[in-house]
Order: C-alpha cells, then sequence, then structure tokens
C-alpha cells in the first residue's frame, strides 16, 4: 500500500541562481535526479511531494505539515553538520526517513573522524594525518607519496593531478592552498597505487548487501592517477566503469560490509577503497548519503551494471526505511 513521501533535495540550480559557484554546488542535485525518484516512487505506489531544503522544510514543519516517509538527500551547505541538518529535524518531529541518522552522517562526512573508527574497528585504511593549520604541516610524519584532499567535501571537489604529493615541499603548498580554499582541515594519507574500487551496498545491518564492485578506470586523457574533481565531472569522457566479480571485489565487498555494518550505516550508500602495495582494498571514503543520479551517479551505475533497475534501486532503499519505522 502506497504512503506519502515527503522528498528533501538540495537542487544545485536553486543555489547557483544565488550566486554560489559550480564548484561549491557540485554535491548538490539536478532536476532530473528530483525527477527520477519521484518517479519511481510514483510507480511503486507511492505520493512523493517535493519539499527542498532545510530551510524549506522547518517552515512547512512549523504550519503543521507531516508526512509518513521523508526520502532525503539533502547535502546541506555550511558545517561538518551540515548532511546532519535535515535528519536532525525529522528526528525532532519523530517523521522516520531514509539513509543514516545525523551522528553517522556527521562522522562519516568528517574523513578524519571516519578513519579513526576504521582503524578501531581493525579494517585496512591508509596511515593518515589531520592537518588543521599551518603548523601542523611540519608535524606529518607519513611516507611518500602522499595524497592530500579537503577533511569534509564530497564529488571530488578539492582533488586535482597535484592532490598527489611525492615530498614536503609539495605537501606544504598543496595544504596550504586547501587550508586556504576550503577553511578546513586538510586530510594526509598514504597513496595507495593499485586497483579504485567503489562498493554498492543497500539495506541496514544485518540486512545489508553489497548489490555490486565497481572498478574506477581512468582513460588516458583524464587526470592520471586520481579520481578528481574533473574526471567526475567529465566522466562520461574522462572515465570507464567495469563491474568486477573477481577475489578481489569480494574481498572489497567484505570490507565495505564491515565498516557499513560498524558505523551503522542504514537503507543505501557506497563505500569507495583502493588497494595497497600488497593487493589489500583499503577503504578510503564512506558515503551514506550517496548520489542518485539516475543515470550518472556511482551507486546508480553500479546497479544498472548488476541488472538491478533504477526503480528496484529505490524499493530497496523504501523498504529498508520502512521496515525501521515500523519496527
Amino acid at each position: 500500500m502506497g504512503i506519502r513521501i515527503g522528498m528533501t533535495f538540495d537542487l544545485r540550480s536553486y543555489y547557483l541562481s544565488q550566486g554560489y559557484s559550480e564548484v561549491e554546488t557540485a554535491e548538490f542535485d539536478r532536476e532530473s535526479t528530483i525527477e527520477g525518484i519521484a518517479d519511481a516512487l510514483s510507480s511503486l505506489g507511492h505520493t512523493p511531494e517535493r519539499i527542498g531544503a532545510v530551510t524549506q522544510l522547518v517552515p512547512r514543519l512549523a504550519a503543521g505539515e507531516r508526512w509518513e516517509l521523508v526520502f532525503n538527500i539533502a547535502e546541506g551547505l555550511h558545517g561538518f553538520g551540515r548532511e546532519s541538518q535535515v535528519p536532525a529535524v525529522l528526528d525532532a518531529y519523530r517523521i522516520p526517513y531514509t539513509f543514516s541518522d545525523p551522528v553517522v552522517l556527521g562522522l562519516s562526512l568528517h574523513k578524519g573522524w571516519a578513519k579513526r573508527i576504521i582503524r578501531d574497528l581493525a579494517l585496512p585504511t591508509p596511515d593518515f594525518a589531520v592537518v588543521e593549520s599551518e603548523a601542523d604541516i611540519a608535524a606529518v610524519r607519513l611516507a611518500y607519496p602522499l595524497f592530500a584532499k579537503p577533511i569534509a567535501e564530497g564529488t571530488g571537489k578539492g582533488i586535482t593531478a597535484a592532490s598527489k604529493l611525492a615530498g614536503p615541499a609539495e605537501l606544504e603548498s598543496r595544504c596550504r592552498e586547501l587550508l586556504e580554499l576550503y577553511r578546513q582541515p586538510v586530510l594526509v594519507e598514504r597513496f595507495l597505487p593499485g586497483r579504485e574500487y567503489t562498493v554498492g551496498i543497500t539495506g541496514t545491518g544485518a540486512e545489508a548487501r553489497a548489490v555490486g564492485t565497481m572498478e574506477v578506470l581512468l582513460r588516458r586523457q583524464a587526470e592520471a592517477e586520481v579520481y578528481s574533481y574533473a574526471n567526475k565531472e567529465k566522466s562520461e569522457e574522462l572515465v570507464d566503469y567495469r563491474l568486477v566479480t573477481d577475489a578481489k571485489a569480494r574481498a572489497a565487498e567484505e570490507t565495505a560490509l564491515a565498516i557499513w555494518r560498524g558505523l551503522g550505516c542504514r537503507d543505501g550508500g557506497r563505500v569507495d577503497l583502493r588497494e595497497d602495495e600488497r593487493g589489500v582494498p583499503n577503504i578510503m571514503e564512506l558515503n551514506p548519503l550517496a548520489g542518485l543520479h539516475p543515470e550518472h551517479s556511482d551507486l546508480p551505475i553500479i546497479c544498472n551494471l548488476a541488472g538491478i533497475p533504477y526503480r528496484e534501486l529505490i524499493r530497496r532503499i523504501v523498504d529498508s526505511a520502512l521496515l525501521r519505522a515500523r519496527g
């Protein structure tokens, strides 16, 4: 039986119209993503209702509006807790929603905090340091080559060919640049030379399952060695995606499910991994609020490669959330 489902999201075109840049809005959604989700919800017998960003949600809640479930993909704009804002508001009103809770979203967005939990769970992840100010750069004691990126950005923001660091001069230059540009700490970690994977997951807890593992293959004309912002923005031209089912893929899935369950992620998302010198898949990033564009986002691409229709992906996400809401 269908239900009324609110939809919370950050629309890229709205923020661009407010004067924000292409890079600042990189994680926000296109109209086609919202349409794709709404169409899938309708085809499943539900009644989708667009809400929008947290600033559009709050006045509607204050006016007394309620929904049986909220399909939440809002990324937020400011602070380490930006992805947690909508879930926290919905928790306050006791309205169930899709995907992870505010604590999980805040922890996973801050890559340094997430990696400490990964390490505590004894799961493979490259050695790292957090540079919170220029004074911290000299204290980095890791073997080169290294890799540097903003600690709380997605969609490859802040990642370019210059992110791979060969020595101390590059480390200092890149960290200074990222600190100035993004006004947040920098994650510095050992550069891993092997194959890069992303594992798609649906479900929660013991019911979570890997839907497939996709290898990211950069074409010759792409920025070399890094799945950068530029490579992601022009993925149709610069990147090939291949579903893999070998022993390494199974190892990546086992590791991905361990952190998914260990951190308490819910309903659906991705874990990005890369092989170290020994060929062991290491966790790079955890994404419990993954992009859902039907054609361009990694999780739907994985599902498509694995023969799982977009409508079925949305069904699994909603069913997982409803199981929790009705339990």
